[in-house]
């Protein structure tokens, strides 16, 4: 069984553009899914699941060969959420300059994949919305090949594996639009770090919420220091998701009502909404995804739903902060085993995590070895993936 993965495209400011679909077949396929086999699984999956669900209502982008731009899938696809992605290496006959022309005026948009290898103007380049080039390919002076090669064109320039600091501030100079890969969850590191003032009492909830039973003696005095998550929690228990009668006014009768276990949760994510605050939102929904999708596989691995979901979400907090994960474990009264797992080292509690985190950035090889050592189906762990992409109408409530 092949596995959708997507990665995601951000602008300037952070806010996520559209998120690329790429496919893995199984069990021995190590490329990018650019094959026809691939595009056309991709478009599947899409036909499926639905574009919304697997990118949240963004565009998707995904790249196409000339056989599957002919399928008559693509015209079943919504136009505006659809970025068709088209090789720079590919022979551009007459017949596939007409369908791209075509679909242009369908209202698809379209993107060049690559830096045409000859050095006159590739046929596409003036049909394509966007321009995708490897971000190992970036000149740090900002005046190499890539700008003179792309200077008769209005796309908008995409750098691509875009997965550090340096090479974001290089794609910048260069003059992208967009950057796609990881970068903004590996933050400059800083000499002597240490989580500020204004966060230490949301830490120091986070201290609280782990211990069990709740002790809402030491907890609600806690909660009630941070008005922001006392709206929150409030605003979510008064909906209609709880429908109870009459009105709740205080945070102890909240937690009563919604239990430990759920007010765990909910706690957790306006913390991390307040953590996540001036950082790029998409940290905040990778966290979302990864403490669904641990939550709903722990099942499969003899695991704690409620402390996968909470291992999920933590698991980003140094891109939030940015302070290393060992400066913040201490403060946490975890298990040991979950203290290692946020800590990278590979325990069993760690296992859907790790599996997740390879699974984001398409490391199909050490994905399958934690499959095989584990002994867990990916047919289920991607149905449990998949699932974890939806937006949860209560977390919908908190993220305000």
């Amino acid at each position: 069984m092949g596995t959708i993965v997507r990665q995601p495209i951000l602008d300037p400011h952070g806010l996520v553009h559209g998120y690329e679909l790429l496919f893995r077949d199984a069990p021995n396929d190590d490329r990018e899914g650019t094959g026809e086999h691939h595009a056309l699984a991709i478009l599947d999956n899409i036909v499926l699941f639905g574009l919304d669900r697997l990118t949240g209502g963004v565009p998707a982008f995904f790249n196409c060969t000339a056989e599957a731009l002919t399928e008559d899938l693509i015209p079943s696809l919504s136009p505006s959420m659809t970025v068709l992605e088209i090789s720079a290496s590919l022979d551009v006959s007459a017949k596939l300059l007409g369908i791209c022309r075509k679909l242009k005026r369908a209202g698809f948009r379209l993107a060049l994949v690559g830096l045409p290898e000859r050095s006159e103007p590739h046929p596409l380049l003036d049909l394509v919305d966007y321009v995708k080039v490897d971000s190992k390919l970036l000149d740090p002076g900002g005046h190499g090949p890539i700008r003179q090669r792309l200077k008769d064109t209005s796309a908008a320039m995409v750098a691509v594996e875009v997965n550090s600091q340096e090479s974001y501030r290089k794609a910048q100079t260069e003059g992208f639009k967009y950057f796609q890969g990881f970068y903004f969850c590996s933050p400059e590191p800083f000499q002597n770090a240490k989580i500020s003032a204004n966060r230490i009492v949301h830490v120091e909830i986070l201290r609280e919420l782990f211990k069990d039973p709740l002790e809402l003696s030491k907890l609600c005095p806690l909660v009630l220091r941070d008005a922001s998550l006392v709206y929150r929690v409030l605003r979510l228990v008064n909906s209609p998701f709880y429908a109870i009668r009459g009105s709740i006014s205080s945070i102890e009768s909240a937690i009563l009502i919604l239990g430990d276990n759920t007010f765990r949760r909910i706690a957790t994510l306006a913390i991390q909404c307040a953590f996540s605050a001036g950082r790029p939102r998409e940290i905040l929904h990778m966290a979302l995804v990864r403490a669904r999708f641990c939550a709903k596989s722990a099942c499969l691995c003899n695991l704690d739903a409620n402390e996968q979901y909470l291992l999920g979400m933590l698991s980003l907090l140094p891109a939030m902060l940015p302070v290393p994960m060992e400066k913040i474990v201490p403060d946490l009264p975890l298990r040991h085993q979950v203290r290692q797992a946020l800590l990278g080292y590979p325990t069993h509690e760690r296992c859907l995590l790790d599996w997740i985190e390879c699974h984001e950035c398409n490391k199909v090889v050490e994905r399958r070895a934690i499959e095989d050592h584990y002994g867990l189906k990916r047919s289920w762990l991607m149905q449990s993936y998949v699932e974890a992409l939806v937006r949860d109408p209560v977390e919908a409530e908190l993220i305000i």
